[in-house]
């Protein structure tokens, strides 16, 4: 099901690129990021074209709540701790600058995207735990204050309060951001080889690319796959629940979250590491709480999104690799995307431009700190579970034993597939192995799709492509 933002928001079509041509610069992806990177490169007097997979939004930004907040969890002590109280307020620092444009631009251009400032909150079980996090975020410059009182159906000992934070419609936002950019749609990119990307439309020879399509495609140099992973969560959209004001989410992967738009309650959950949800039931389990929690109320819509998580909890921002001088990436933006784009817009311009930024060296892709290193161990593991699964894990299970309107790895003529048996009995089979690096996919019963467990690529229950790092469909 699309979400509201889909729903309420239709944004004009582009032209797929109609043949080879040369840009200064090139970015690819035509999401929220993208979009901002973009606009911010051809203000500076750039000459900027986009190319985009599918349509402009149609990946994450769509699927978004739309939070435009520094508030990012729990967040600010674990950092202060980590990495120090000064990379700390920066991290917090760079957030509050992404809110500030983002209103300076609403304002400038005269945009239409239903802005709303409120206040965010992060709840939880320890009201120790939150006022320390209030204090460190305080004293990093943040506008926080702890709260007792939680006006939320579920049990907590208080909240951190951020003021002053904002939440919007993200579609219409990019359509207007969008508008005076150059726009190639539906021109996936098949290859980037030094200064030229290969499309099946034609080729653009770049001086300067940007990849900005949400997880980077390109493995080597940069080894991205190797130091992030996704997940996923879980939207329902509520009609005739009360109204809760202000922004709220829960300090864990486990923990909902609460958003109003309009006459319309959101409520997220049922977070789990992507092709980790065999036994399903995340939208169910949302769709009980509400019935628990607000008694009368109706299903909107309902939608699931995908979030590239780095082991620091810091995106990756800046120079693709030290060996592609001329490439640049943004990734890794948590479940913070809004703020985390405005973010790479701001640096990333600066980088290109030659000018200091002082959050270069925070977003720094290529940084190496003592806690990014154990992520990268166990990132590792996963690859290698995943790998080994493949290999040596023989299925238990034939087409027989599923039954209809199921899916699941299964042997098939003597062949291990993968298998989704339709309500009416036909049988969709389709090669397990990711096309990224080779992973065994497994079954998603929430959303009928193929994910990967490695590196968080997605298939639909035909083999064709949702979401990367893979380009290519499955073959049958």
């Amino acid at each position: 099901m699309e979400s509201i933002w889909s729903q309420t928001c239709e944004i004009a079509r582009r032209e797929p690129l109609p043949g080879d041509m040369k840009a200064e610069i090139a970015v690819i992806g035509a999401g929220m990021a993208g979009i901002l990177i973009a606009a911010a490169l051809q203000e500076a007097g750039h000459q900027v074209v986009v190319l985009e997979s599918r349509r402009i939004g149609s990946g994450q930004t769509r699927n978004t709540t739309a939070k435009i907040t520094s508030q990012h969890g729990a967040l600010y002590r674990k950092l202060a701790e980590d990495l120090g109280e000064n990379r700390a307020r920066l991290y917090g620092s760079a957030q509050e600058e992404a809110i500030r444009t983002y209103r300076d631009l609403i304002e400038k251009r005269g945009i239409d995207c239903e802005l709303e400032t409120c206040d965010a909150y992060v709840y939880g079980a320890s009201a120790e735990r939150l006022r320390k996090e209030a204090d460190t975020a305080r004293r990093l410059g943040l506008p926080a204050s702890f709260v007792s009182e939680v006006p939320l159906p579920v049990s907590a000992a208080g909240a951190v309060r951020f003021a002053n934070q904002a939440r919007f419609h993200p579609l219409k936002f990019l359509s207007a951001m969008a508008e005076d950019l150059t726009v190639y749609e539906e021109t996936p990119v098949k290859t980037v080889e030094g200064g030229v990307i290969r499309t099946d439309r034609g080729s653009v020879r770049a001086e300067k690319i940007v990849f900005a399509t949400h997880y980077p495609f390109v493995n080597f140099p940069g080894l991205y796959f190797a130091r992030m992973h996704q997940e996923r969560s879980y939207v329902l959209a509520l009609e005739n629940a009360p109204r809760i004001d202000g922004m709220w989410v829960g300090p864990k992967l486990d923990g909902y979250s609460f958003r109003r738009y309009g006459n319309l309650l959101l409520l997220g959950g049922g977070g789990h590491r992507t092709g980790e949800n065999r036994e399903g039931g995340r939208y169910e389990d949302l769709r009980q709480k509400a019935r628990t929690w607000f008694p009368g109320c109706r299903e909107a819509a309902h939608w699931s999104v995908q979030d590239c998580m780095t082991p620091d909890n810091v995106p990756y921002i800046g120079r693709y690799a030290a060996s592609r001088p001329n490439w640049y990436v943004a990734t890794g933006f948590h479940k913070w995307g809004m703020t985390s784009s405005m973010v790479s817009a701001l640096l990333l311009r600066d980088l290109i431009d030659g000018k200091d930024n002082p959050y270069a060296a925070l977003f720094d892709p290529g940084r190496l700190s003592g806690s990014v290193l154990p992520g990268l161990c166990r990132e590792g593991r996963h690859a290698v579970k995943g790998l080994a699964k493949r290999i040596f894990l023989v299925p238990s299970k034939e087409v027989s034993d599923l039954p209809p309107g199921h899916g699941g790895v299964v042997t098939l003529k003597g062949n291990k597939v993968g298998v989704y048996k339709d309500l009416d009995g036909a049988v969709y089979a389709v090669d397990i192995r990711c096309r990224h690096l080779g992973c065994q996919l497994e079954w998603n019963p929430d959303e009928k799709s193929w994910d990967c467990p490695c590196h968080g690529s997605r298939y639909d229950c035909r083999g064709q492509l949702i979401s990367g790092p893979a380009q290519e469909d499955l073959t049958e």
